[in-house]
């Protein structure tokens, strides 16, 4: 193989003699024990909001996009309603940015999930049609 690659070499170059017996093999040796970052998990993480700032760990995670979060607004909720609102909105705009969803969980918990993701709801209409008809 060494002969060939010096004969190419030779007539491109026009070199009379290259000594490639001098050039050591190289080879790379691949780590075969980590694995794939592609396929990284999807993280349910809970969260919990008693004051405003809370609210940026939050996004932090939903900007990264691989968390889904389950927010209990409770102790914000008995604490000051005013600041819920302000964290729910703030909430509501970085879903909207990153095209993700938000809906409320009962009367204490938002679930906040990032663009691969849409939370399930059922349309109203489909309740009443259903409800009429037992």
């Amino acid at each position: 193989m060494k002969g060939l690659f010096s004969e190419m070499r030779r007539k491109l170059l026009g070199e009379e003699n290259t000594p490639l017996d001098d050039v050591e093999d190289e080879y790379v040796e691949l780590d075969t024990t980590t694995q794939e970052t592609g396929k990284q998990k999807i993280i349910v993480r809970p969260f919990a909001i008693s004051d405003f700032a809370d609210v940026k760990s939050i996004l932090d995670s939903l900007r990264d996009g691989r968390t889904i979060a389950l927010v209990n607004i409770k102790p914000l909720k008995d604490k000051d309603i005013v600041e819920l609102k302000r964290a729910i909105n703030k909430l509501k705009k970085t879903c909207d940015a990153v095209e993700g969803d938000i809906a409320g969980f009962g009367d204490d918990y938002l679930v906040v999930t990032p663009a691969f993701a849409q939370i399930y709801r059922e349309s109203q209409s489909q309740s009443v049609s259903e409800v009429k008809g037992s």
